[in-house]
Parts: structure tokens; sequence; C-alpha cells
């Protein structure tokens, strides 16, 4: 019973990538480079407390794009292994040696589709509308090694323990609608807030909670060898003993337990006639649309401890997004499980009556082998790790579903020299994404002596594994960066951050930025 090499997992992953294609032009991740860079307003998505030296309009869609892709262990050429190769990739010694026990795996789009910022009276106003996508996924090294044993081997399904439980994959898409104000409260002291009406593209949960497996079972041949009469005939009394004791080692076990939460409009949980279970993802581009609408909020501030010394904080992206009923799927994989033990085909062999106990044999080994291709059938009757396995079923929804959005925790510091045309500064930034948070340290110098050029060079210590730098540069209306240079094919974070901006009025000459 030959195994399918067009895997789940690659389905999952390919579900995973579609998503990416489908919301590309979307994030909630922004560029840490830009934090100290006062010349630019990027550094605003950040903290709405830091107002740049003049107003701005940046250029539709093109404005401020922004992309990361970073994973605790996989590198750049492991995911460009993972499009091209869908079927093999996870058999290269190479991958597999780069695996931790959890492969974390994270992927931040956005994009500006209209802003602007500008100065009126005391206060720094600004506005936008925006593409957001969050996406996370977790990934054992147990599924992997799985899949590298159970690919050819049609008898490891027969004599396997495997637990490849934790998978995870969580999906966030919105349209951010926002309006934030800026205002110098003294010379020391600046704040900062920007309240989003959020409209809701989709949003998924795939949660692997349990899949397990355990089985010791006879290959055919031993089956029709315990129910051929010859071999039966020849038996005696220590034969049908450790005939009883073999009987008795036989097990199978399959325990399932998976959860899939969905509201996007456009991905439909398809079923197969005859079937009450998923039996395929499909995604359809144009019927996509508003699936839910929230609420989220972003606080900052700014304070001068000294001249050249100033700390700031920001909190960004509280809030929710409330589903609608009518574009929430739900689906849950908690069939009964497979619970076969050798004892249960053991009834009626007794080796002090050899005729009973040959006429049992002959009744317990159908009954045996029948169970036996029932298990069979469900580990490995398509895909490895497939849907017949995992038996999703779908549900109705009987309410609306809440998500929250990712929300980041911004703490920084700066000292600046040479009347702060240059400085240094530290940031730390936690982002709460699912499946875990993302904490990240940066350290950075900033020249900028004009408004209309700032450069910055950063290096981010925790996330790349300290095998990156950053670099940002602002000349006049366009602005360039990168928190993790491209460093190889094995770099674990790499993104980018391009924006076009036509300059307004600057702040009048009294205030302090």
């Amino acid at each position: 019973m030959a195994t399918n090499k067009l895997l789940w997992s690659s389905k999952l992953i390919g579900v995973f990538f579609m998503m990416l294609v489908c919301t590309l032009s979307a994030n909630a991740q922004f560029l840490r480079t830009s934090y100290f860079m006062e010349g630019t307003h990027y550094r605003q998505q950040l903290n709405p407390a830091l107002t740049p030296t003049k107003g701005y309009f940046n250029l539709p869609v093109i404005g401020a794009v922004n992309a990361t892709v970073g994973s605790t262990s996989l590198g750049y050429q492991d995911i460009i292994d993972i499009i091209d190769d869908g079927d093999d990739f996870y058999t290269k010694p190479d991958f597999m040696n780069r695996l931790k026990d959890n492969n974390k795996l994270n992927v931040n789009f956005s994009t500006e589709i209209l802003s602007a910022g500008w100065y009126k009276g005391k206060n720094f106003w600004s506005f936008n509308i925006g593409l957001r996508t969050d996406i996370g996924a977790n990934l054992t090294k147990n599924m992997f090694t799985f899949l590298n044993e159970m690919e050819t081997v049609e008898e490891n399904w027969r004599n396997s323990n495997y637990d490849i439980s934790g998978q995870q994959l969580n999906i966030n898409a919105y349209t951010e609608v926002g309006l934030g104000l800026s205002r110098q409260i003294n010379n020391r002291l600046t704040v900062g807030a920007r309240v989003k009406a959020l409209l809701g593209i989709g949003n998924m949960e795939l949660k692997l909670n349990k899949v397990a497996m355990n089985a010791n079972l006879p290959s055919d041949a031993r089956i029709n060898q315990l129910q051929d009469p010859a071999y039966l005939s020849s038996l005696g009394v220590d034969d049908i003993t450790k005939l009883r004791s073999e009987i008795e080692g036989y097990h199978a076990n399959l325990a399932v337990d998976a959860h899939l939460e969905s509201s996007f409009k456009g991905l439909n949980l398809k079923k197969e006639d005859g079937q009450d279970y998923i039996s395929d993802f499909e995604f359809e581009s144009k019927d996509m649309g508003i699936a839910g609408y929230g609420f989220g909020i972003d606080l900052g501030a700014s304070y001068k401890i000294m001249d050249n010394l100033t700390v700031s904080a920001s909190i960004l992206d509280l809030g929710f997004i409330s589903w609608s009923k009518s574009s929430t799927q739900i689906a849950n994989a908690k069939a009964a499980g497979i619970d076969m033990k050798g004892s249960d085909y053991t009834s009626g062999i007794d080796p002090n009556n050899i005729p009973g106990s040959i006429t049992a044999i002959e009744n317990n080994i159908k009954d045996l082998q029948t169970d036996a291709n029932g298990y069979m059938e469900r580990v490995s009757g398509g895909d490895v790790l497939d849907y017949e396995m995992l038996q999703l079923r779908t549900e109705e929804a009987s309410k609306s579903r809440k998500s929250r959005l990712a929300s980041t925790l911004v703490l920084g510091a700066e000292y600046g020299f040479f009347n702060n045309k240059l400085a240094v500064g530290v940031l730390s930034t936690t982002r709460f994404v699912q499946p875990d948070a993302l904490t990240e340290l940066t350290f950075s110098a900033n020249y900028r002596p004009k408004s209309w050029f700032n450069v910055a060079l950063s290096y981010s210590a925790i996330q790349s594994a300290g095998k990156s730098f950053g670099l940002g540069l602002k000349l006049g209306p366009l602005f360039v960066g990168t928190d993790y240079m491209f460093l190889g094919k094995n770099s674990n974070s790499v993104n980018g951050f391009v924006g076009v901006s036509i300059p307004l009025g600057g702040r009048k000459a009294n205030k302090e930025g």
C-alpha cells in the first residue's frame, strides 16, 4: 500500500503560501532601523509620538511597503526549497540537521494605500489606509522525521511509534483606517496616539493539538501463515502458548485532536460525496471580501531626560476584530480513535485445547486482519498525515468570533552627539504574535544632518541569531531600508522596506523633535 507523495504537510504549507500570495499587499511589523531617523516619518509606525521634521504625503501603494520573513531555524534557501520542491524538500540531510524540536516561521507584509501627515498649530496629525497581514506557523521536527521514514517503506506503518503533535498555523489579514495625533506637551515630553478602524479580510487558526500513533502489527505474510490450515494443524502445546503471547503483543493506536477556525471569505472547506469530513481546501480570490470589523489603538510617548538623551516607549495594535458568523467555518477532529489490543484477539486460544485453539485462531486472525486493514487505511490510505487520518468535521458556527491584534511593545533610548546630528540608540521590541511572541534587540548608529538626508546602520541580535545588519537611507522623497540584510542562503530573517513620499510643510521653529 504505497503512500502518495503529495503530502498533507505540503498541502498545509501550500495553503500557507497561497495565503501569502493572496495577501501579498499586506503587515504590522515595521522597520526598526528607522526609529531614530528624525528626518523620516516612517518611525511613527513604531511610536506615534515620534514626529518627523516635516509633513508628508505618501504616494499611493508604493508610499510604504514592508515585507519580513523570519524563522527560528529555517533559512532563506529552505523556504525556496519548500516552494520549489514541495514533495521532497524534507529528505535533504542539511535541512533536517538545521531543524529544532519546534520550528517557528513568521511572515509579515504591509503597504499603505493612502497616508499623509501634517502640522496644525501645536499638533501633528496623520491619516492612513493600509493593508496588514501576520502569518505564523509552528512545525515540529518530529513531523519531518515522520515524513522521512514513512515516505517509502510501507511496513513502517505496521511498526511505528510517532507523536507529531503541536503543528500550528495562524493567519490574520485586515485593512486599517487610522487617524493619529501627536502633541508636544513641553520641551521634554511628547505624546501621541492613533485610533484605527479595522476591516477584517480573513483569519485562520489551525492547531494539530494531538496526532500520535503507535503500532505493532503482523505482516501480510504472517497473517496468511496464521490462516494456513497446514500450518495450524502442525501446532503443538508449546507453539500455541508462544502464538498466544505473540498475538497479545500486537496493537495499534491512533489519537487525533485538531481544531480549525476560519473566517475568510473565499476559503472553502470541501467534502467529498459520502464523507462528513474535509477533503480539501479551496481558495477563490474573486470571493474575497470584508469578513469582520474591529478597532485598534496605538499609544506612545517620548521624553528628553537631557538635551542629548531621550527615552521613548509605545504600545501598538491594542485591539481586536470581530469576525461575522456568516464568514466563519469551524472544524474539529475528535473522532473516535483507534485502540487495538492484542488481548482482544486471544479469546478461546488455550494450549490445553488444541482443536478449539485452532478454530479460535482462525476466527481471531480474521478479526485482527480486518481491524489492521482499517488502521492501515486510516493512516496510509492516501497522503501522509492526510485528511483521512485527521477527519476534520465541519460544524456550523453558533456565533461570531473575535481575534486580537498582534500587539507590539516598544522601548527605546538614544544619545545624541554634535548637536544631535549623530546619535546611537538601542531599541527593544516584543511582538505578541502566534504561536509565540517575538522579541528583538536592535542597536543603531544614526547620522541625520538634514531632514532630506538620514542614514542609519543597525544590528539586531536575536531573531537573526546575530548574523545580520540593517540599513536605512532617506534621500529626498525616497526611503529604503532593511532590518535584516540578506547574507546568504541560510539567513534566518530577511526583510525590506521602501517608501516614496512628497514632503509638506515643516514644524514651527519653536517645536523640537
